[in-house]
């Protein structure tokens, strides 16, 4: 029983339940619950109380003193609350009327001998005069590798306690004096021992199934068990009920065989308690039922369907439920049986405030009416005031007992003033436990009640004090009294019951219906029995017990025809007729119709088979109809669909699709430009391909100016390079995005011209290298958020852009990037998941692995492709995997080697750039989700990024100016296409002289060059960084870009200046060297051991020596001067 903090009536009659309940105990199977007793009340008799089954609750107490001074182990089975083993709570009186407030309550907590809690916590509060506590190790008692909670809470109350004796180990105290010393079992034993000991050498280790300490080494020396007691020996387990047999290599019967009941081994379980599989429980599981087997119950697999069995209180899922309520007495409703235990008290009628439970409607009190049988206990302390009995269990048969309430009772009616009478009319038996009913001065016929027939031990008791009322049963009950008034109450009857109900007599001879008497009931005879009237119409129940047959006998059964063409064994028919007797007679074998009478000559059906054969060819002819009707359907529609495909086939032009794609139709916008309407204003670059040009786009009918950058092809550019250029037209025109580079518009003069936006400051790689002492935090990450945000766009359009790096991010201004360079990108088909290359020149330390080892490319590559980039930023512009050659990229990422964390990232942004390169690509983060994380990250930017200063980027107006001069009334292209969106022009400033769009932007064969692993000069390279296709794919591709506009390198040219040296040093090691005999000459350094783009170079360069000036070399566009801040007397810039 657990009643937790209810109290039962008053003080005094709580404290004689508790102590009638633990006195004498040295073993409580379920918890220990002392509360509410008061200061002069004797609690001696919980001395003799060792182990404890469940939890131990001390609370709402005024007495001075827990003598629980032999107690040594709490098992922690049942848990307060889910977590608490030993509670102690709230034992005080609180006298609000006297100076001392605190004046009445527990200082002495007498645990002298506890030394382990096997499971659960500890929690000790509000006990003002408690002393000693604060004194206690703990972790000697409980089990600190499980998961628990300790709450103790000191109180701030001055109290005078007496100090711990001298010779407590560490100072550890219950109680003052040398009795109650804590004892310590665990934390002073030596390394060899595994739980407890008796001492601090290795040889007072205890087994280890001891719990609780021991007097010795042996499993026969525990003070308590772990796990299992088999007649003093300490075990993990009892002896099962089947062994092996090595003799006969036969698993038998085990002679020894124990049960296990709670902490031990018996050899029988109680009498009511049920046996099943080796162990004894209080219920049986799901799919089984009780059966008594030699004087034994068991659990058997039931036949068919089992009877409901619900939980009761204490079970399952009202383990922590105290009584039946308005929010659990619906899951009685059916219930045949109840695995645990019924309580009604007043919670239940009038709700609990404290669980907010509100009041139950005693009108669903008859969902209990169908019970039969209760495995625990029937308690019963209050009752609704209109129903003056326990009707609605006037079906319960049983009370197991297996659990009782408080001291031993099973069944407890007490204090129910207005129950006049029990009605428990179907009750039969009491198995354990005893009966108590009290306090009711209206209930009769509890004294008329013979309930020795009720119970099965001789050791049980009833204490009945209701009332001394003489009462009279009904004439029809017998000797063993009644449940209340009327012939349906009776605890027996005198003559025989009929129903439910006691009578003189059956209707044997006479009445409807007639009836047989059997073990002293009347049961009504079978509808097929014919009606008697001067002897018996059966002698018991079903049609086998008739005297005569109302229609026909067949065997013993009487029936009311004789089997026609019933099956029967082997699959046979079975055909019978009726006798002038009315008996069922067999019809001869032959007979296949029935028959009526006996031989061939009573065989039915002569002409059965003739029609019979009529049915049968007539339904195998409708099937071959049928079947030839649609066979002749389906080949005409065949027919049909044959002659619609040859006739769309010959027709010109196709009136639908005969393979519609369900894509949605690309419906990007590409405007067509007149050469009048732009004016190129000077060269940003040029090479074999064509030349880029700064201009002015003036459209047609409008007074306004657009900065643009113009690519013009050569006249004479190969097919194949113009048909590249047109493709990355094509993508430039199907985006339209704010960090996406867009496509104004196509010249389709005799020299294709392609019209883009003018991004004034350049790369972001340029950037970023140039300024990375002024560039902060804040823009870093805004930086990265706005490319994923860029390529989360290029995703969602089912765009690989195949060659996303820090180069091929464009500033509009410091705080706006675009991701442009579109020459390798592929749009995929709403059916493509991934893009298979063919070969070509590829960005190798950008790419994922399994672009490089597979040419598959995904938007999950791009993903890789994006965490390098947001390294390069991190890193202000470092080279990946610098000095590790190209062709070994793959093995260094085979191998789980990355790049570096930068030095300014903190853990968190490190490891995002990490997923970006994990080998599985589902793995990876989508765009979106790395959109999301460095939003976050972008709000608190000093928190991810550690740079020295953290100043605001930098901007040059200079630049800005000398680019934009004399261009007064300029419109930003995005305004003038899309003015709704409102485009940002905050921090428009730009930062360094770089031109919108450098021809290495754009250019597919400036980038990308043919293999070199397959180039005869390659034995003189350490490796590449860009793996290429064949040469002849590329051989027609021109790539050598030169600017001879921009030659003059001297010092203060433009807001950032280089010398000579460092200007050498800068382009010795350009990311794009290009491949004609014209190409770039190059200063003679080994610098070009591990180039970022490569391609089929000369052998050898002429060296150049002194200052880049004059026109001793070309400068390609991907290194143009007026891109890098390094301008010419040609165009002096704006002061």
């Amino acid at each position: 029983m657990s009643n937790q903090l209810t109290m039962l009536d008053n003080h005094e009659h709580h404290y004689h339940v508790m102590k009638k309940m633990y006195s004498g105990c040295n073993v409580v199977l379920e918890n220990l619950e002392i509360t509410y007793t008061q200061e002069h009340q004797d609690l001696s008799f919980l001395q003799s109380i060792q182990e404890v089954g469940g939890y131990v609750l001390i609370a709402m107490n005024e007495v001075s003193t827990i003598p629980l001074v032999n107690l040594r182990l709490i098992r922690g089975q049942n848990l307060h609350e889910g977590k608490y083993a030993l509670l102690v709570m709230s034992n005080y009186f609180r006298n609000l009327s006297s100076s001392v407030v605190y004046q009445v309550g527990l200082k002495q907590l007498q645990l002298s001998n506890l030394t382990e809690i096997v499971s659960g916590g500890v929690k000790v509060s509000h006990n003002p005069l408690l002393c000693n506590m604060e004194t206690i190790n703990w972790w000697d008692i409980v089990d600190k590798t499980s998961n628990l909670s300790m709450y103790l809470t000191p109180h701030t109350f001055e109290r005078q306690c007496q100090k711990c004796d001298p010779s407590c180990v560490n100072g550890s105290c219950w109680a003052p004096g040398p009795g109650h010393c804590q004892k310590f079992t665990k934390l002073l034993c030596a390394e060899q021992c595994s739980r407890r000991c008796r001492g601090p050498k290795p040889i007072d280790c205890c087994n280890e199934h001891c719990a609780a300490g021991c007097t010795g080494p042996r499993a026969t020396d525990c003070l308590a068990c772990r796990d299992f007691n088999d007649d003093g020996t300490c075990k993990d387990t009892c002896p099962p009920p089947k062994i092996y047999d090595r003799a006969s290599h036969q698993v038998v019967d085990n002679p020894n065989t124990k049960y296990t009941f709670g902490a031990a081994c018996v050899k029988e379980c109680p009498s009511n308690y049920v046996v099943t599989e080796g162990a004894c429980v209080r219920s049986c599981g799901a799919g089984m039922h009780e059966v008594d087997e030699n004087g034994k119950r068991s659990c058997k697999p039931c036949d068919g369907v089992c009877p409901k069995v619900c939980d009761g209180i204490g079970i399952g899922s009202l383990t922590n439920t105290i009584a039946v309520n308005s929010t659990n007495i619906g899951s009685f409703r059916n219930c045949t049986k109840i695995n645990g235990d019924i309580i009604l008290n007043k919670n239940s009628f009038e709700g609990d405030p404290h669980y907010n439970i509100g009041p139950m409607d005693p009108e669903h009190l008859w969902n209990l009416t169908t019970v039969k049988e209760i495995t625990g206990y029937l308690a019963i302390m209050w009752w609704p005031e209109n129903m003056t009995s326990l009707s609605v269990f006037e079906n319960l048969e049983i009370i197991r007992g297996r659990t009782t309430f408080f001291r031993g009772f099973s069944f407890v009616v007490v204090q129910v003033n207005h129950l006049q009478w029990l009605g428990l009319r179907s009750l039969k038996e009491v198995s354990a436990g005893n009966v108590i009913l009290k306090n009711m001065p209206e209930l009769r016929y509890t004294n008329t009640v013979n309930w020795r027939r009720l119970f099965r031990s001789k050791d049980q008791v009833i204490q009945n004090e209701a009332s001394s009322e003489n009462q009279t049963c009904n004439h029809e009950c017998s000797k063993d009294g009644c449940w209340g008034p009327g012939p349906t109450m009776c605890v027996s009857c005198l003559h025989v019951d009929r129903l439910g109900r006691c009578v003189a007599s059956c209707n044997l001879l006479q009445g409807e219906p007639r009836e047989a008497q059997v073990d002293g009931r009347c049961v009504q005879c079978h509808q097929e029995c014919l009606l008697q009237t001067d002897s018996l119409t059966c002698y018991g129940p079903g049609p086998a017990n008739c005297s005569k047959c109302a229609h026909f006998q067949d065997g013993p059964q009487c029936i009311p025809r004789c089997p026609h063409g019933m099956m029967g064994d082997g699959d046979t028919l079975i055909w019978k007729y009726a006798d002038k007797m009315g008996q069922c007679q067999p019809c001869h074998q032959n007979c296949t119709q029935g028959c009526s009478g006996p031989g061939l000559s009573g065989c039915k059906g002569g002409s059965g088979h003739s029609s019979l054969a009529v049915g049968v060819v007539s339904g195998l002819l409708i099937t071959v109809i049928v079947s030839l009707l649609i066979l002749v359907l389906l080949r005409r529609r065949r027919i049909k669909r044959k002659r619609t495909i040859r006739r769309l086939l010959q027709e010109k032009e196709l009136v639908e699709p005969l393979t519609p794609s369900g894509q949605a139709p690309n419906q990007a916008f590409l405007r067509i430009l007149k050469e009048t309407e732009f004016k190129k204003d000077r060269v940003l670059g040029s090479g074999a391909f064509g030349t880029v040009y700064k201009g002015l786009w003036n459209p047609d009918g409008e007074n306004i100016r657009i900065p643009v950058a113009i690519k013009v092809l050569r006249e004479a550019t190969s097919p194949k390079v113009n048909q590249e250029v047109l493709d990355e037209a094509y993508v430039m025109a199907s985006v339209d995005h704010p960090h996406v580079c867009r496509l104004l518009g196509i010249c389709l003069t005799s020299a294709v011209q392609l019209v883009t936006q003018l991004m004034p400051y350049g790369c972001l790689l340029d950037y970023v290298r140039q300024h990375q002492e002024r560039i902060c935090g804040q823009w870093l990450l805004n930086w990265c958020v706005q490319i994923a945000k860029g390529m989360n766009y290029l995703e969602e359009r089912h765009l690989v852009h195949r060659d996303l790096a820090a180069r091929n991010v464009l500033l509009k201004n410091p705080n706006h990037v675009k991701i442009t360079d579109f020459g390798l990108s592929k749009l995929l088909t709403a059916d493509e998941k991934e893009y298979h290359a063919d070969g070509g020149k590829v960005p190798i330390k950008w790419m994922a692995l399994e672009s490089i080892l597979q040419w598959t490319y995904t938007h999950q590559s791009d993903v890789w492709s994006y965490g390098v980039t947001v390294w390069e930023l991190m890193t202000f512009g470092s080279k990946p995997y610098d000095g590790i050659p190209a062709k070994e990229i793959a093995s260094v990422l085979e191998n789980g080697e990355r790049l570096p964390q930068p030095p300014i990232c903190t853990i968190e942004v490190y490891m995002i750039i990490l997923k970006c390169w994990m080998i599985d690509p589902s793995s990876r983060p989508r765009f979106r989700e790395l959109v999301g994380e460095f939003s976050q990250m972008a709000r608190d930017p000093s928190r991810y990024l550690v740079i020295q200063g953290n100043l605001p980027s930098p901007s040059d107006r200079r630049l800005f100016s000398r680019l934009l001069s004399s261009d007064d009334d300029v419109v930003d292209a995005d305004e003038y296409l899309l003015p709704y969106k409102r485009i940002n022009r905050q921090g428009s400033e730009p930062c360094i002289p770089a031109n919108g769009h450098p021809v290495r932007e754009n250019s597919i064969a400036l980038r990308y060059i043919s293999d070199p692993t397959q180039n005869a000069l390659d034995k003189d390279l350490d490796g590449h960084e860009y793996v290429n296709q064949p040469g002849s794919e590329t051989s027609s591709r021109l790539s050598d870009i030169y600017n001879p506009n921009y030659e003059d390198l001297t010092e203060g040219w433009g807001p950032v200046s280089l010398s000579s040296q460092e200007a050498e040093t800068n382009f010795s090691r350009p990311e794009y060297l290009n491949t004609n005999q014209n190409s770039l000459p190059l200063v003679s350094s080994g610098s070009m051991d591990d180039p970022d783009y490569q391609a089929d170079y000369q052998a050898a360069f002429p060296p150049q020596t002194g200052a880049l000036t004059g026109n001793s070399m070309f400068l390609p566009a991907a290194e143009n001067l007026e891109y890098l801040g390094l301008g010419g007397e040609l165009y002096t810039p704006v002061r």
